[in-house]
């Protein structure tokens, strides 16, 4: 018999040094990536970001802005690999639980309409429609909407 060994999760604040290991994913897994200019940004501003491991290797990243008493989750992303299994689902757990613990009492995100598994997994945690933002995001042929949802935390 052998022993099966869960992976060792850890999650911590991205820092300047996992931009290429972020910007690897990013750009694998998005027709339009962001830039390491706009994850560097995100640092500067000392927006909530954060880097989700797996047994050390960087599988996940996230950028959250807070505001007031309102977050705004803008990226979540998984690498290809760990898609639809339960790190998704762990990653924004934790990423309420966090801007709840800094006083933020609504979370809203916006997402791509073609993007049915972010949309399942935002739906299953909870996340309402409450707008939609008119050719927000870039596409291959003009520009796709945005669903605009949010979480009451």
């Amino acid at each position: 018999m052998s022993a099966v060994l869960k992976p060792v999760i850890e999650l911590r604040p991205m820092a300047e040094a996992d931009l290429p290991a972020v910007m690897a994913i990013e750009n694998l897994i998005y027709p339009f990536p962001w830039t390491r200019g706009n994850f560097r940004d995100s640092l500067a501003a000392c927006y909530s970001c954060w880097i989700y491991a797996r047994n050390g290797e960087v599988t996940g990243y996230a950028v959250v802005m807070l505001a007031a008493d309102e977050a705004h989750l803008l990226n979540l992303s998984i690498v290809a690999t760990c898609q639809r299994q339960v790190h998704g689902k762990l990653f924004l757990r934790s990423l309420c639980d966090i801007a709840r613990a800094q006083g933020a009492r609504l979370l809203f995100l916006e997402v791509r309409p073609s993007n049915v598994a972010g949309l399942r997994l935002y739906e299953r945690h909870g996340f309402q429609q409450v707008g939609q933002r008119r050719a927000y995001y870039p596409a291959h042929v003009g520009r796709e909407d945005a669903l605009i949802l949010s979480l009451p935390l």
